[in-house]
């Protein structure tokens, strides 16, 4: 019983001041990218498979103590359950600024193409959009403080390593962000089936793309401060995609118009 609750505590205990992160793929990630682990721990009956020793051998050259963990404690230090017999706590992910986002772009001699979500609020939603943002050439994702995910251990997980590239900002107003983001030369477009055909928009130079919320899409009051709409073209029996698909069509859409001319 003892045991068991030491467990809880020093479960909770990261939980308040790491980021747990599950799974092969999503670990290996992070120890390419250089974030700092806390703890790491491995399954101690699946230690000799191929990727999780090459995990504890990268993890030991780093001077990263790796501790061998019977499945029953893995399980209790599990959220997700999907964890494929790697554990890992590490530093909480650092937001960026805005400012640090279009820094970005001009350090690559690029025009910014920078993505807002207007309450995106299931992580395995937010997780897929930042994998798409990172392969399609965006320099970085702005959410808001309220009403939406952050970076929770699902968003990691389905992000598959993409969000150690990808920077994000969590700023407190939507709208006022916006305004900023055009004073300093960018034109936003809102992706709303109540405007023009995206092959027909101009999606190529200083641009700001806004996806709305699951079900709720954008907001009046953020739909306002669009510069223009951009819907995508559906000839099927129904008439929407889920948000992080759309947002996919709609930031290949802005790389095709960027890249194969």
């Amino acid at each position: 019983m003892e045991n068991k609750q030491n467990e809880s505590i020093e479960n909770n205990e990261n939980n308040e001041s790491s980021l747990i992160i599950e799974g092969r793929n999503a670990v290996s990630e992070a120890l390419k990218a250089g974030r700092s682990f806390d703890k790491l721990f491995i399954q101690d009956k699946l230690s000799n498979e191929g990727p999780l020793k090459s995990i504890i051998a990268r993890a030991r050259q780093k001077g990263i103590v790796v501790r061998f963990e019977s499945k029953e404690n893995m399980e209790r230090r599990s959220q997700g359950h999907h964890y494929q017999g790697v554990i890992a706590y590490v530093a909480a992910y650092d937001y960026v600024s805005v400012e640090e986002i279009l820094a970005r772009a001009k350090e690559k001699d690029e025009k910014p193409l920078v993505l807002i979500l207007d309450g995106i609020e299931d992580p395995h939603n937010l997780g897929a959009i930042i994998r798409t943002a990172n392969v399609s050439g965006v320099h970085g994702i702005i959410i808001p403080k309220r009403r939406a995910c952050g970076l929770t251990e699902t968003v990691v997980k389905t992000s598959a390593g993409a969000i150690e590239y990808t920077p994000i900002a969590k700023v407190t107003n939507i709208s006022q962000t916006i305004e900023l983001l055009k004073k300093e030369g960018l034109w936003i477009a809102g992706a709303d089936m109540e405007g023009d055909t995206m092959y027909n928009v101009d999606l190529k130079g200083a641009l700001g793309i806004v996806i709305g919320g699951e079900g709720s899409g954008i907001t009046k009051l953020v739909r306002e401060k669009c510069d223009f709409v951009a819907k995508i073209p559906m000839k099927g029996d129904i008439n929407s995609l889920n948000a992080s698909v759309a947002a996919g069509v709609i930031m290949y859409e802005a790389l095709r118009q960027r890249d194969f001319k």
